[in-house]
């Protein structure tokens, strides 16, 4: 657990095939995945305004989430960087909850600890929905703040249910009907 933030939530992979990716952990056993074609979410890059665009894939191992994430080239973003320096692609960040970013971020200033955040999501002026920063004395793997919300619990609580009772066949791929809420095979 880190001091700093608490359990590590989510392992997040930056790829340059979601499709390729999720089936590299369905392999191994690890879903069902849930997909999603993110198009134009609000965020900023290096302080600039942006519109995200990427597909991913959420899982669940256990407690431990594995989200794969390929990003549009089109579009700047912290996860195009990445594959840009690592084109076979790999770990990029782990993620944490928090109730606050601004709290978390304000923790980290108390305590001195030198970072920037390179990309932030949600709904503008404050973008509080995702923080991504690096430490400046020892970058790396980045490090994903996630605000809570009722549409995070929801979609993480019903892939969180799917996968401890998937029998690794069935529906190896889903997405989240956001009218009912359930998870349904992606066709």
């Amino acid at each position: 657990m880190s001091v700093l933030f608490g359990p590590v939530v989510q392992q997040g992979y930056v790829v340059p095939d979601v499709e390729a990716a999720m089936q590299h952990w369905l392999a191994r056993g690890v879903g069902p995945f849930v997909f999603v074609d993110i198009r134009d979410f609000p965020g900023l890059y290096d302080g600039k305004p942006i519109m995200a665009a990427m597909q991913a894939g959420f899982a669940y191992c256990g407690d431990q989430q594995i989200e794969v994430i390929a990003p549009s080239p089109e579009h700047p973003s912290i996860y195009a960087d990445f594959l840009a320096h690592t084109p076979q692609g790999g770990l990029q960040h782990l993620a944490y909850w928090t109730d606050d970013i601004q709290a978390s971020l304000a923790a980290l200033d108390a305590r001195g600890t030198a970072y920037k955040v390179w990309q932030r999501y949600g709904a503008p002026p404050d973008y509080a929905a995702h923080a991504y920063l690096d430490l400046e004395e020892h970058p790396g793997v980045m490090v994903q703040l996630m605000a809570r919300s009722d549409f995070y619990n929801l979609l993480f609580g019903r892939l969180h249910e799917a996968a401890q009772s998937w029998d690794g066949k069935t529906a190896p791929i889903r997405v989240l009907d956001a009218a009912s809420g359930s998870l349904i095979e992606r066709t």
